[in-house]
């Protein structure tokens, strides 16, 4: 009898995850570098992709750093201009990056706040997966995954903005996922609950918004980082071959049912 086939074996497949320089955007591209992907990095600086990428390569995987800012749409060009001139083309694409820079009542937002989350959050979703799919389409198959938050379902007190942009990412994959599945590919997202990151310390100090979520979460506890990596791994994989346009929520069991 033949072995069985590992279908979250990822060997010779190539994951872009972006915003990967720390927290969930590099556990995630450790995770599937672990499973057999060849995987290219991308974060704002270039100092802070040496780290990352030094450790995901001393475990004997090939990865690759780019700069980008997906708030740029140049940027956003160059980078896969860039992964075009080294032969790679990305047939896992995991859109992470995202910025919160505010904290408030929806009301009282600085519009010049609001530009700068959706320019990140939803429009360089969108441009990032534009490019991405462009280059799946004739391959005729990938998987694309949006890094999302439970935020984008159940709207966050003081992150009105950052729930916004992620409801509108819920609503670009699923889009997406009904454009791009006659053509092989595959488009879903995650949506993590609190996971233990720089960019969620506002939550961590403020003990009252904190004591309130993990009242709510069944596991009675926050998340880490690669708490989400296996459901990254599952979406992207072949064991998810049948599933596209469907929402993975990681939060500890806070949104039952």
């Amino acid at each position: 009898m033949l072995p069985a086939r590992d279908a979250f074996d990822l060997t010779g497949r190539r994951a872009l995850v972006t915003g990967a320089s720390r927290g969930i955007g590099f556990a995630v591209a450790e995770a599937l570098a672990q499973r057999g992907a060849s995987v290219a990095i991308t974060g704002r600086k270039a100092d802070n992709l040496n780290a990352p990428a030094q450790q995901i390569h001393a475990a004997g995987a090939d990865v690759r750093p780019f700069v980008c800012h997906q708030g740029d749409p140049t940027a956003i060009k160059n980078l896969f201009e860039q992964l075009d001139s080294a032969g790679f083309t990305a047939d896992i694409v995991v859109i992470n990056a995202a910025t919160n820079p505010v904290l408030g009542p929806l009301v009282e937002l600085d519009l010049d706040a609001w530009r700068k989350i959706m320019e990140v959050n939803l429009t360089g979703a969108l441009l990032t997966a534009q490019a991405a799919a462009r280059r799946l389409l004739p391959l005729r198959r990938g998987s694309i995954v949006f890094m999302a938050s439970i935020a984008g379902i159940d709207p966050m007190l003081g992150l009105g903005a950052y729930s916004v942009s992620k409801a509108g990412v819920l609503g670009l994959m699923r889009a997406l996922a009904k454009e791009l599945g006659p053509n092989g590919i595959r488009v879903n997202a995650v949506a993590p609950g609190l996971i233990e990151t720089r960019f969620a310390a506002a939550l961590f100090q403020d003990r009252a918004a904190y004591e309130r979520i993990i009242g709510q979460t069944p596991l009675g506890r926050h998340g880490q980082p690669e708490d989400v990596c296996g459901a990254v791994v599952f979406l992207a994989s072949e064991a998810a071959a049948y599933v596209s346009g469907q929402v993975l929520i990681v939060d500890g069991g806070g949104r039952v049912g």
